[in-house]
């Protein structure tokens, strides 16, 4: 693992508790609603179908919430981190919710030799792709976890968002790269998606990948793209100037929601 991604794992070791006792994530209210599933899921699971008796793997996984939900749902579940107070948090989430559910520690790169498994599902969530500085060996993952005949699914939001600026007159402009780039983008923001709370470790490092890069790092891998739908709504707040619907859902306003897509969704099937 190069500094990037240690610098990356340093700052995710961090957010965990912040995490587990945000509302966002809401832990408490999971663990006493046998019935309740996260809202990327309830989202997710008309697109991934009926995932009951199914195999899935959940790659990037944090704590655990999504992963379980899909168990709620009725698949054998396991969710891989590269964090190990994440699938601290996963197993204790895990357990005190009654939820059954396997989380391994490994980097994304590495998870094939720590899980030499294929699965009928590969998931992963949204926020995921930017921390990843290989598109193309991202792919070779994907495929090679996924039994022939099984489906990916990625929601995510789309590589243009990235590529906007944060600007106090609310205009969309581009300032980052679109495309992947060897260099990453740095910051050092100690706050945290998920409500109050600082992190030690501010430093982290991002990679924008274009729709095209990412499609092709699945076909090249031997996948069949089967599925793609671009969005004018995203799961959080992207950009300042966004306003959040009865429905949960986060909109540019309207004189600018036509003008960029915020988030992408795709669906990928191994060949028999």
């Amino acid at each position: 693992m190069d500094e990037h991604r240690r610098a990356n794992r340093d700052n995710w070791d961090d957010r965990v508790p912040i995490h587990w006792d945000s509302p966002v994530y809401d832990t408490a209210g999971f663990i006493a609603d046998p019935g309740r599933l996260s809202t990327e899921v309830v989202v997710d699971a008309s697109q991934v179908g009926d995932v009951r008796g199914k195999r899935l793997l959940h790659l990037q996984c944090h704590m655990g919430k999504d992963t379980l939900s899909w168990a709620r749902l009725g698949a054998e579940v396991t969710g891989v981190d590269f964090s190990e107070p994440a699938i601290a948090a996963a197993r204790r989430l895990s357990a005190e919710s009654g939820t059954p559910g396997r989380f391994v520690v490994a980097e994304l790169y590495d998870a094939p030799r720590v899980l030499p498994e294929t699965f009928d599902v590969v998931y992963t969530g949204v926020g995921a792709l930017n921390w990843l500085p290989d598109i193309a060996r991202w792919g070779e993952v994907v495929a090679g976890f996924l039994a022939p005949g099984g489906l990916f699914y990625i929601r995510e939001a789309h590589p243009v968002l990235f590529s906007l600026d944060w600007r106090d007159d609310r205009a969309l402009t581009i300032r980052y790269p679109y495309f992947q780039t060897i260099e990453p983008v740095a910051d050092d923001d100690p706050s945290t998606y998920a409500g109050p709370g600082t992190v030690r470790h501010a430093r982290t490092y991002e990679w924008d990948h274009g729709i095209a890069e990412v499609i092709t790092a699945l076909l090249d891998a031997g996948l069949v793209l089967a599925r793609l739908r671009e969005y004018r709504e995203m799961s959080w707040q992207g950009l300042p100037q966004m306003t959040e619907g009865e429905d949960g859902m986060w909109r540019l306003p309207e004189s600018q929601r036509d003008l960029v897509p915020v988030m992408y969704s795709l669906v990928a099937t191994r060949p028999q």
